[in-house]
């Protein structure tokens, strides 16, 4: 028996349903996530939702998955445009704003954020979060390397944290009175910085 699931039609249907239950779990969560708004989000019939994911959880790992492999291969492209360059801290905070800025909408944004939460309860989704936190972290690292911080990446995991614990507040309440480039700016000037003698 053919698997319909690979066929052209069926991977274009299986894309609208996973964008749209991205952009939907952006908007509402995932708490407010049902096959029935998935299905009217992208056009398509229960059963045919079904079909495809017989389970929200397969659907929620998909979409996890479906982001991470666009965002791996966005992130590549930065990397491989950064490694093995020497930069000054402000061409490498202007290149780190712009590649920022190109990250996708606010829901999309959001619904990131929901899948890792998710991840933290689902042992499943938990290797999709660390495969983007690894490419996050080369990046990153590259970056750092790029401006000549020592132990670049020991300490690359502290730049995707500054920028998500940002982006989560900027998200959440939208209260920030520093700028994300002020605070990499002053976060590369503390890596920079050799301890003082003893």
């Amino acid at each position: 028996m053919h698997d319909h699931r690979s066929t052209p039609l069926s991977t274009d249907v299986r894309t609208r349903i996973l964008t749209a239950t991205l952009e939907l779990i952006g908007e509402r969560g995932i708490a407010g996530l049902t096959n029935r708004t998935v299905a009217r989000a992208a056009q398509v019939s229960l059963g045919t939702l079904t079909y495809h994911f017989p389970s929200q959880e397969e659907l929620l790992g998909e979409a996890l998955h479906a982001f991470v492999d666009a965002e791996i291969s966005r992130l590549a492209v930065i990397t491989a445009q950064v490694e093995g360059t020497t930069m000054s801290v402000d061409e490498a905070l202007t290149h780190a704003r712009d590649a920022i800025e190109a990250r996708t909408s606010r829901r999309a944004q959001t619904a990131q954020l929901e899948l890792y939460l998710h991840a933290t309860r689902n042992e499943s989704l938990r290797a999709a979060a660390a495969r983007c936190y690894a490419a996050y972290d080369r990046v990153a690292a590259a970056s750092l390397k790029a401006i000549g911080v020592p132990e670049a990446d020991r300490v690359a995991p502290l730049l995707g944290g500054l920028i998500d614990g940002l982006e989560l507040r900027r998200l959440a309440v939208d209260d920030l009175r520093i700028d994300l480039a002020e605070a990499l700016a002053a976060l590369v000037a503390g890596l920079n910085v050799s301890p003082a003698p003893e």
